[in-house]
């Protein structure tokens, strides 16, 4: 039996996703749209027995799409490219009525199944007003369900709502004031493509006659009893001058304004200024603004550092005691033992280790979201990414790439214009990922801790992840003017109301950005350190080569206990190993950076992910490689790796 596909659709900031969240909790998957780097996310819930999957569609303000996300949104709503979805569930904004009912609109003419969810209802309240939800479902000629998502409050309505709807569909059929004579030649016009076996909305007929697409003129051309009527209306319509868009949209906010003004009235005299107006006072502010976001961000990476280091503790501890415990039932055999010890635990402990420092890094992101404050980051940052011709909205691509530089790129489909998404792209990998954080903690904790303490340490771990936003400013102002040309576009954002957010979605993109690190990074990181363990074991040094190489290190430390001499021996099996002379082989090459052949061997580790570092400078310097940024030994070998000089 087919599961029904429900499309939840609406403005950006409208509740979207804490809806969709809300009706299928945990029971989620993400992927990519067919053919473009727009991440998909769908999931599914029952009710009654039905089982149901919702799609949630990137958001937009009109299906006349600016953006690559909006382009996807678009098309999945219209079912191109993917199956078309049984019902629409367009998430309406009761504090913004006027402006979201214009996407309803066009939704409408699609002429597809649709409901509404309505949220902020209580907000509407505050400010004094009632929504006769009757009146709003008379009007729209769809079933509306009021909702707070960020209490739960109506989500099992919804639920109830959705599935009656897939059972009973209602399709509106609105009446847009458009002009008498458009509205009739796109009339005619659906008519005879309707004759033809050609299913085409009102909407559409009316963009056609408008804006035709070359894909429909050739169409037309090709069809004689279709042409007819097409051409010819364009004519007539060119010549009464009916072909302007603007009137169009003019038609449809006239209507959503008459829709507003039956639906809401107001209860009582509201004159307070809003709690968002008083807040934004201060953190839009030009100067107090800025200190805030600045100490905000301090705050942030502060915490990562403060409050990840026991979390790294235990895990380190966890798999120490584990390797405890298998090796030795594999002590006989030397290669089988070191390569489940060293390179299968070593390298899963390895990549786990990083895993609380990525989680504290998506929980400030998503609480910083969910408290409407990112919004107000990207406008502040608009005055500061100005001059160099980017707008605000690259503030989000930046920021997302501090987590990884991949979802960093992806997100940047936000951008409205191809140049200034193409210099965004460039210099997103700029920003210090979240994998670059485990190497900063090592070498933070090796040479500045100990010596200037907790504080500073923590303002250098600041200082690193600004100074990538600080190289890519100026290389994007070059970029734009000398290489990419393009020119700074108006930044426009909505500034959603402060609200507290909503845990579940905090706990919920914790959960799945880890899950992410976990199964596509962790793979690779696991991968790299087995195939960094077998380049470093093989080949092995024999008798004869172990016995020089302990007569060379007596003879350089002659007073070396049992452990030393080990150690030694492992140093030597090291260098002998493909992975050390590979390493010497290129030394000369980076030796202008005061890199030696251990130093250069784990940077070329990092091609396939900057999170192998740690555990290959661990395997280097005969550490084996489960140790993570946080292992004192780890610190002070690195702190005595001095040249020979």
């Amino acid at each position: 039996m087919r599961v029904p596909r429900v499309a939840v659709v609406g403005n950006p900031n409208a509740g979207k996703t804490t809806i969709f969240n809300a009706l299928t909790g945990s029971h989620q998957k993400v992927g990519n749209y067919p053919g473009v780097t727009v991440e998909r996310v769908s999931g599914q819930f029952q009710f009654e027995g039905q089982t149901v999957e919702c799609i949630d569609v990137p958001g937009l303000y009109s299906l006349e799409h600016q953006s690559e996300d909006e382009r996807v949104a678009a098309e999945v709503i219209r079912g191109i490219d993917s199956p078309k979805p049984d019902l629409l569930v367009c998430v309406i904004d009761a504090t913004n009525l006027e402006r979201n009912l214009f996407l309803f609109s066009q939704v409408a003419d699609l002429r597809q199944p649709t409901m509404v969810a309505l949220t902020m209802t209580d907000r509407v309240t505050m400010r004094g007003e009632v929504i006769d939800i009757d009146v709003l479902s008379d009007m729209l000629m769809v079933d509306v369900v009021p909702l707070v998502g960020h209490r739960d409050q109506g989500i099992q309505e919804l639920r109830a709502a959705i599935v009656r709807n897939l059972e009973s569909p209602r399709v509106p059929r609105l009446c847009i004031e458009r002009n008498a004579e458009l509205s009739t030649a796109a009339d005619a016009l659906c008519d005879r493509l309707a004759r033809l076996g050609v299913d085409y909305t009102l909407c559409d007929a009316v963009r056609e006659l408008q804006t035709p697409t070359p894909t429909f003129v050739q169409f037309a051309q090709d069809t004689p009893e279709l042409a007819e009527v097409f051409f010819s209306a364009r004519e007539e319509l060119g010549k009464a001058g009916l072909l302007d868009s603007t009137s169009e949209v003019t038609g449809r906010y006239a209507w959503s304004e008459k829709v507003q003004r039956k639906a809401i009235r107001r209860d009582r005299e509201y004159q307070h200024k809003s709690r968002t107006d008083m807040i934004d006072a201060v953190l839009t502010h030009r100067v107090f603004g800025l200190a805030i976001f600045v100490g905000l961000m301090y705050l942030v990476f502060q915490s990562i550092y403060t409050f990840a280091q026991p979390l790294m503790d235990l895990i380190d501890g966890a798999f120490g005691a584990l390797k405890g415990v298998v090796s030795p039932p594999l002590a006989g055999v030397p290669i089988l033992q070191s390569l489940v010890v060293d390179g299968i635990i070593g390298g899963v402990g390895g990549m786990l280790v990083f895993l609380p420092q990525i989680l504290i890094l998506f929980f400030f992101i998503a609480v910083l979201e969910g408290t409407g404050y990112l919004a107000r980051a990207a406008f502040l940052m608009d005055r500061l990414l100005g001059w160099c011709g980017l707008n605000g909205r690259a503030f989000i691509p930046l920021l997302s790439s501090f987590a990884c530089a991949i979802p960093g790129i992806m997100s940047a489909r936000v951008m409205p214009d191809a140049r200034s998404r193409l210099a965004t792209i460039l210099v997103a990998p700029l920003m210090s990922c979240s994998a670059r954080l485990p190497v900063y903690l090592l070498l933070i904790g090796a040479f500045i801790q100990p010596r200037y303490g907790a504080f500073w340490a923590g303002f250098a771990l600041f200082a690193m992840h600004l100074l990538g936003l600080v190289v890519a400013v100026p290389i994007v102002w070059i970029l734009n003017r000398r290489v990419i040309r393009g020119k700074r576009l108006p930044f426009l954002l909505e500034l959603p109301p402060y609200q507290m957010p909503k845990w579940r979605d905090v706990w919920l993109a914790m959960y799945f950005r880890g899950r992410v690190f976990v199964q596509t990074a962790g793979t690779i990181i696991v991968a790299m350190s087995v195939l960094i363990w077998a380049l470093s074991y093989f080949p092995r040094l024999d008798a004869e080569g172990l016995a020089q190489a302990d007569a060379k290190y007596l003879q350089q430390y002659p007073a070396a206990t049992q452990l030393a001499l080990e150690q030694g021996r492992a140093e030597a099996q090291l260098a002998n190993s493909a992975l050390g002379r590979f390493g010497k082989a290129i030394e000369p090459v980076f030796l202008p950076a005061g890199f030696d052949w251990r130093i250069t061997t784990s940077i070329l580790s990092a091609f396939p992910a900057r999170e192998t570092v740690v555990p290959s400078l661990g395997i280097i310097f005969s550490l084996g490689g489960d140790v993570d940024q946080g292992s004192s030994d780890l610190r002070q070998t690195l702190a005595r790796a001095t040249w020979p000089d």
